[in-house]
């Protein structure tokens, strides 16, 4: 729990469990400590000197050794705050430089946009559905929910269903195999259609998400923005949903 607490600060893996192991050591030497979270000495001093930039480890001599030592955990609010202050830098510049981003930007609709989504990042897109359904004049978006997806879908993001509904976002739900459940402004009609690769398919203002399973059972998703393969998916799916 911890050392993803600390990734999200920036840290690797292994600086994060260097970090927490010197921690609960107090006082030690690169050799010890590289035994004790079962590394080389090599990779251990890396992380140090990476700690030690942050100000979050010191070191002193003794005895002709070289001994390390955490800094108080407070110094990691400090991180946050001088990271807190790097992000708003970078926010005004790039404030100052979105309009000439803009002025070369493709817009175009012949070309479709595709961005790919790994298992972590799965969220994202229920968080853009929501985002960009929230804005349009419709305030509904098309889906068809599969079992084998739906149930690990929401993992990242248990309150998505709450979220819509606080939102007045409207959803029409094919479902693909048993289960799936109302939850609010959501109308569910289902499909005996057996599948062997499910995929969750997800039509919302201009894009379409497909999310499926990959080799190793974990969800991945790709976002295609086109206006274009947005309308046919639509368009397909109102008519399925005449007939069932």
């Amino acid at each position: 729990m911890h050392i993803e607490l600390l990734k999200k600060l920036g840290f690797s893996d292994k600086t994060a469990l260097t970090y927490l192991e010197l921690l609960r050591l107090g006082p030690t030497s690169v050799r010890k400590l590289a035994e004790k979270v079962d590394m080389n000495r090599g990779v251990v001093y890396e992380a140090l000197k990476t700690l030690r930039e942050q100000g979050l480890v010191n070191f002193y001599e003794k005895d002709a050794k070289q001994f390390f030592v955490a800094e108080d955990p407070s110094r990691l609010q400090d991180l946050v705050t001088r990271q807190s202050e790097k992000l708003k830098e970078a926010d005004k510049k790039l404030q100052a430089i979105i309009p000439e981003l803009k002025s070369v930007y493709y817009k175009g609709g012949e070309r479709p946009v595709s961005r790919y989504y790994s298992q972590t990042e799965i969220h994202l897109i229920l968080e853009d559905v929501l985002t960009v359904v929230e804005r349009s004049e419709e305030k509904l978006y098309r889906i068809y929910s599969v079992a084998g997806i739906r149930e690990c879908l929401y993992d990242d993001f248990p309150s998505f269903s709450d979220a819509r509904v606080v939102k007045g976002i409207k959803v029409k739900a094919i479902a693909i195999g048993a289960g799936g459940v109302l939850r609010g402004l959501d109308e569910r009609k289902w499909l005996n259609l057996p599948i062997d690769k499910p995929t969750y398919i997800i039509m919302y203002s201009g894009k379409t998400a497909y999310i499926s399973l990959d080799a190793k059972d974990e969800p991945i998703g790709v976002v295609i923005e086109n206006e274009g393969i947005y309308k046919m998916q639509q368009e397909i799916f109102d008519e399925l949903w005449k007939k069932i």
